[in-house]
């Protein structure tokens, strides 16, 4: 078996991956913000909410982080055919990955000495300003390099979304090489890519971990 490369095939088929690139960016983007703002309020509210409120909420999380992502696409693809499959994929990607960032950000919270509370409480502060200004910024601070690993992981899972016929850059790679023939190049491709769009952010978050170390 030999290795059949070919730098002009290569060429070509970048600016196929390209839109494809696009197209995982993008799911990324959304994707992550849904999971950092949804993973934020479900770690509060399962600290501070009522008993009827956090025990099926626990339950619904379990539920999300021990059942493959591919069966949730599947899914509210199915369930949900109003929305577009990139809307959809943006939802799932979104809520599926909040549940891990709940449990990163309730380690953070948990992390706070239980000295900031008591002097919050001695300061007459209401719970609101307690959470925003006291218990917040200390915990986002302590969970940001783990939140920006859970963005990698996302990045690499977008190939995913191919099962309910989003055009990411794997599936881009793929269609190309159905039309041509052609796998090894676009495949290869796609995989620089991916390492070049993850190899600096992978860089940054730990020059992040050590600029937030206490």
């Amino acid at each position: 078996m030999s290795f059949d490369w070919d730098w002009d095939r290569a060429a070509d088929c970048v600016p196929v991956l390209w839109d494809g690139f696009k197209i995982t960016l993008l799911a990324t983007a959304l994707g992550f913000l849904i999971a950092a703002a949804l993973g934020l309020v479900i770690a509060i509210v399962r600290r501070v909410g009522p008993a009827m409120v956090t025990v099926p909420l626990r339950m619904v999380t379990e539920f999300i982080r021990l059942t493959p992502l591919v069966v949730q696409l599947f899914f509210v693809y199915f369930t949900f055919t109003q929305f577009t499959a990139l809307q959809v994929g943006i939802v799932v990607l979104g809520i599926h990955y909040s549940t891990y960032m709940a449990e990163v950000y309730r380690a953070g919270i948990d992390a706070v000495p239980k000295g900031q509370w008591e002097a919050a409480h001695a300061l007459s502060l209401s719970q609101r300003r307690t959470w925003r200004a006291v218990i917040l910024p200390q915990a986002v601070r302590a969970t940001a390099p783990a939140l920006g690993n859970y963005a990698i992981s996302m990045f690499k899972d977008t190939p995913f979304l191919f099962a309910i016929t989003v055009v990411e850059m794997v599936t881009a790679a793929q269609q190309y090489g159905a039309r041509t023939f052609l796998y090894v190049e676009p495949i290869t491709m796609a995989g620089v890519l991916f390492l070049l769009a993850s190899y600096p952010t992978s860089i940054l978050i730990r020059r992040l971990e050590k600029a937030l170390a206490y």
